[in-house]
């Protein structure tokens, strides 16, 4: 276990805004951070940062909580896996006390997968580096393709043995269980036989966004017609591989700092770009380019630049992609290298001032790259020339924004010398055809849509609720702060009619709420409010300058969540930006007092109004003398309930 000290340390370091900066593109919103939900597939951020606050709250997901929450919910971490995390990113050293038998045997199965996969790197860089077939064969091979020491080692390149159980072996040795090692594919079991997979190999360990070993790609080093060149690790319960990007994790900062990704095809691509000096490059692996992995690069940037080999099958095969990172919303540029080069071998031979020239000068935007490409097919034959023309329309109809399709039309006009309008038409029928498709399923739904939508209650406002909801929100916001308070004290005037006499004094708020409540002897209804509530007031009292990441970090993780959800609310709002259409919405911190008085002048209405409608249900089955004193109680709860209501301006 980590001990107390340790995690303390940790959340008094760990920036919110900083952890969750390497993950998601943030972009400043007044005193907040906003982007992309990286919980969800969305255009228009909902996703909002507090770093005085330090929690963060997805809007459209629901999610929300601490640094170490993000983590746990973005890279599936324990607890404990969190806080090693945040340590090592901060350089905090951690302090562990000796875990039992039992707890080491609770840990799940995930996280064992984790485990042999953590092995399987240490383990195969180890063969490279320090045994003689690894120095032969493996370290030779990436020094061959130009890799440095320091290269090699940042992107944790390794060897395996040309032994058919030389992993497997070390691993059930090490105490490692075979199960697991079958699950992420390292082994092969067959009956009672059991092999390496990546047998003679160099390997290429594949990390996430955080920098945990996924999975790994191994390629081999001698002719084998029926081996295959590269080989990957099989999908497992951590290892999805079309949602995982090779190079992610060295490239992300990078990519949020440049504000465009490299998109290229192998490991070796990205391995010599980075070593040349541009870091902002990613891999699809030697996979199809999928949604999953564009959404990925879409968290930390708008912008794709596809790099192609220099030969016209690379070209093709890859142009194809072009159409998906349109539809998810993103700009692309494409760029490829001269004939017989590719992203490796160019990087490789030239300089970073002249790798980056090269890519400034060469990258095209995609309607200029897929006319050039498409044209070479088509010369002077006029068919050709129609359908090259209808290809890329297409392509401009996968754009979700109005604008850049407009845009685009008019650039494809000019470099296919056709007129806009014939485009825009053209457009305007593949829009209808889709449109159309689209009514087709609606209609199939629509009959049991109308039933469904018929008889759907509609849903009230639970009053009560709110206001408890508001009264822990008020607590968590500004339960330190003192404030003057305008109190009303119920009494008789000279001629004997109840008046409330305004009195004034100062108290810090969360002494005001508390001793509001207790003397109406009002009761939050809610079960987690009132658990939440409890413990807000105990806390203040014991410690009035308790921070309000201290009840994040310290309570149950749903609890923290609807925390999260209340603190937020405010922060919400700025998503509209408000201030762009010359609205400026009042801060709440401008009237606290009167947002307190009111809220408990509501809560007090409300269950003024209850207490009225209760008595009422007891007048129908009651004798004429009960029945009177009722009465008589409820004419005085209307008073109570009129002179509340003219103060706060409601309708009575």
């Amino acid at each position: 276990m980590i001990s107390k000290e340790s995690i303390d340390q940790v959340f008094e370091t760990a920036r919110v805004e900083e952890v969750i900066g390497d993950f998601v593109n943030l972009k400043k919103s007044g005193t907040n951070f906003k982007g992309l939900s990286p919980f969800t597939d969305e255009r228009s951020p909902s996703f909002m940062v507090s770093p005085v606050k330090q929690i963060w709250k997805d809007f459209s997901s629901g999610k929300g909580g601490n640094v170490v929450a993000f983590l746990m919910e973005h890279e599936h971490f324990t607890y404990p896996e969190a806080i090693k995390y945040l340590a090592k990113k901060y350089n905090i050293e951690v302090e562990e006390t000796e875990q039992s038998q039992e707890q080491k045997e609770i840990a799940n199965e995930k996280e064992s997968l984790y485990l042999v996969n953590d092995f399987a790197n240490e383990y195969f860089q180890k063969v490279l580096h320090k045994t003689d077939a690894g120095q032969a064969i493996g370290l030779s091979y990436f020094k061959e393709r130009g890799f440095t020491t320091e290269t090699i080692k940042t992107f944790g390149l390794g060897y395996s043995l040309d032994d058919w159980t030389a992993f497997t072996d070390e691993a059930i040795k090490k105490g490692y269980k075979l199960e697991f090692m079958e699950k992420v594919g390292l082994t092969i079991v067959k009956g009672e036989k059991q092999f390496d997979r990546f047998k003679g190999r160099v390997m290429f360990p594949i990390l996430s966004m955080s920098g945990r070993v996924l999975g790994f790609g191994g390629r081999i080093l001698i002719n084998d017609k029926k081996a295959a060149k590269y080989l990957n690790s099989p999908e497992s319960d951590i290892y999805h591989k079309g949602k995982v990007l090779y190079g992610v994790y060295h490239a992300k900062q990078s990519i949020a700092k440049e504000d465009n990704c490299f998109l290229v095809e192998g490991y070796t691509d990205v391995i010599q770009f980075h070593q040349t000096g541009i870091h902002n490059v990613v891999s699809s692996s030697g996979t199809a380019l999928t949604p999953d992995q564009i959404r990925l690069i879409s968290r930390l940037t708008k912008n794709i630049t596809v790099l192609f080999d220099g030969d016209d099958a690379g070209v093709r095969a890859s142009i194809r992609g072009i159409d998906l990172i349109l539809e998810q919303g993103m700009n692309v540029r494409v760029c490829s290298f001269p004939q017989g080069e590719d992203p490796d071998s160019f990087a490789k031979e030239n300089t970073l001032e002249e790798l980056s020239l090269y890519l400034e000068e060469n990258a095209q935007d995609f309607i200029q790259f897929k006319a050039t490409l498409l044209t070479k097919d088509s010369k002077n034959d006029p068919i050709k020339k129609a359908e090259t023309i209808r290809e890329i329309i297409q392509s401009i109809s996968k754009i979700p924004d109005r604008i850049k399709q407009e845009v685009y039309i008019q650039e494809c006009a000019k470099i296919m010398d056709i007129g806009e309008e014939v485009l825009f038409s053209t457009l305007a029928q593949l829009g209808k055809k889709e449109l159309n498709e689209a009514n087709k399923s609606f209609k199939k739904e629509q009959k049991a849509f109308d039933v469904i939508r018929n008889e759907q209650p509609v849903k009230k406002v639970d009053v009560q609720y709110e206001l408890e909801r508001r009264i822990i929100q008020i607590l968590l916001l500004y339960g330190t702060r003192v404030e003057e308070f305008e109190d009303l004290i119920l009494k008789e005037n000279e001629e004997g009619d109840l008046v409330l006499e305004p009195v004034k004094q100062e108290a810090r708020v969360f002494e005001k709420v508390f001793l509001d409540l207790q003397e109406d002897e009002m009761e939050f209804t809610n079960e987690q409010f009132k658990t939440l509530y409890y413990t807000v007031v105990e806390q203040l009292n014991q410690n009035p300058e308790i921070t309000v990441e201290s009840f994040v970090n310290d309570v149950e993780p749903h609890i923290a969540s609807e925390i999260t959800t209340i603190l937020m609310e405010d922060e919400r709002y700025e998503l509209s930006d408000w201030t762009k259409k010359d609205i400026y919405p009042k801060k709440k911190t401008d009237t606290v007092s009167q947002l307190v008085s009111e809220t408990i002048l509501h809560l007090r209405c409300f269950l003024i109004s209850k207490k009225i409608d209760e008595l009422g249900e007891t007048t129908k089955s009651n004798i004429a003398d009960q029945h009177l004193e009722i009465l008589e109680e409820v004419m005085g709860y209307k008073k109570l309930d009129n002179l509340l209501s003219r103060k706060l301006n409601k309708p009575i």
